[in-house]
């Protein structure tokens, strides 16, 4: 075979190689689920509205903290949540879907970080996205989750929190600090560790001051 037939074939076998890798790295970005974020400013900071869970873990400085978002919503058990009635607490919210295959193998580590911090004022919270509400509530019963999960079927929810933090992978998880501020985040699935580690640190933070409110003269006390 002579030198040009040889350059000839490899050129088609490099060709044929480099398409089919090609078409499988479309298949795999076709699957996955997709943030449609609502606001241009979101959308053309993230193009495809999703991030590749790489299990990196955030921990943003107290002055830089921005404000959670007033995240309410009805639970998959029927109630009402709010994250405005837990200023004062921890709260760890994880974004998951029943569907998901990390969301599955990282709920006995969250439900049992959960039961353990509860006594140190550390709340819970899931936040069950893009999924069927019965299939969330047979989730949530599987793997027997003992905090309260929102429904947020559109996806809605999860978008609402500030840029450096958005959960925009499935699972993730941010961590809220007591004063209400977005403070951690964990893209991915988490491990008993880096859970604990994001929440010992904000334990570790000084609490915040609480400002007494004077109390109301009684006629007793009224000038003369």
């Amino acid at each position: 075979m002579n030198l040009s037939r040889k350059r000839r074939q490899t050129t088609v076998v490099c060709f044929a190689t480099a398409t089919a890798v090609l078409v499988g790295s479309l298949w795999v970005v076709s699957t996955r689920p997709s943030l449609d974020h609502t606001s241009k400013e979101r959308s053309n900071t993230q193009t495809s509205g999703y991030v590749s869970s790489d299990n990196s873990v955030t921990l943003i400085a107290p002055d830089l903290r921005k404000p959670a978002p007033d995240i309410t919503g009805t639970t998959l058990d029927g109630a009402q949540w709010s994250m405005a009635d837990h200023r004062g607490q921890i709260v760890v919210m994880n974004v998951w879907a029943s569907w998901c295959a990390p969301c599955r193998a990282e709920a006995p580590v969250l439900k049992k970080v959960s039961l353990e911090m509860a006594s140190k004022g550390v709340v819970f919270a899931g936040l069950d996205t893009r999924d069927s509400d019965i299939a969330g509530r047979g989730f949530q019963s599987n793997y027997k989750i003992p905090y309260p999960s929102l429904i947020d079927n559109s996806g809605d929810l999860q978008i609402r929190f500030p840029m450096e933090l958005i959960p925009n992978a499935i699972p993730a998880t941010v961590v809220i600090d007591r004063e209400g501020r977005c403070a951690g985040r964990i893209l991915g699935r988490v491990s008993e560790a880096s859970l604990r580690g994001l929440i010992n640190a904000l334990l570790a933070e000084p609490a915040p001051a609480v400002v007494a409110a004077h109390p109301t003269p009684s006629q007793d006390d009224s000038p003369l």
